[in-house]
């Protein structure tokens, strides 16, 4: 089912904002860790500690899950589908991993910021930025795929644009299916 081209122009403009969001705050999120892991003061330290579980959890988290959720309704309300074309698939199944890792790992971020709020000395404590800069690499990755959208349709894709193709000859209007 294809949407109108108006809501289609409207989810795809709240896709695009939600993952540059998520983009950028893990950049932030980034900044943070660093300084958290780096940092020589302790006050500086453990506010990192205390940022980066309030941007996790209330810009990161949001912004993934609406841009898994809102990615989901762009995909089957376009021609692109979801099953269609390997780039579309790789980049769902990659946003979908980086978005269940970034659940379990707030956790972790949490704890890390309860431990510092409480220890006389958080500088020790570790950071996450294998977290961090993986999941920056997952979404650049994604970003990658959204702009170059490189060749290649699934098994799935390739009988769908069967079936158009026989309709066609048939003589039938060509569904979007």
């Amino acid at each position: 089912m294809t949407m109108p081209p108006r809501l289609r122009k409207v989810v795809l403009t709240l896709h695009v904002a939600t993952s540059v969001g998520w983009l950028g705050a893990v950049c932030a999120y980034l900044a943070l860790d660093v300084t958290a892991v780096t940092g020589q003061e302790v006050a500086t330290v453990r506010g990192a500690y205390t940022a980066m579980e309030l941007t996790a959890l209330y810009a990161i988290v949001p912004l993934a899950l609406a841009s898994v959720f809102i990615g989901i309704v762009n995909a089957l309300g376009t021609p692109w589908g979801l099953f269609r074309h390997y780039w579309v698939l790789v980049k769902f199944l990659l946003t979908f991993l980086a978005a269940t890792v970034l659940l379990i790992e707030v956790q972790t971020v949490s704890h890390l910021a309860e431990l510092a709020a409480s220890s006389s000395d958080p500088r020790g404590l570790p950071g996450t930025l294998p977290h961090s800069v993986g999941g920056l690499v997952v979404l650049l990755t994604a970003l990658g795929l959204s702009v170059f959208k490189p060749r290649g349709v699934t098994r799935y894709g390739w009988r769908k644009q069967d079936d158009q193709r026989r309709e066609q000859r048939a003589g039938r209007p060509v569904s979007a299916k």
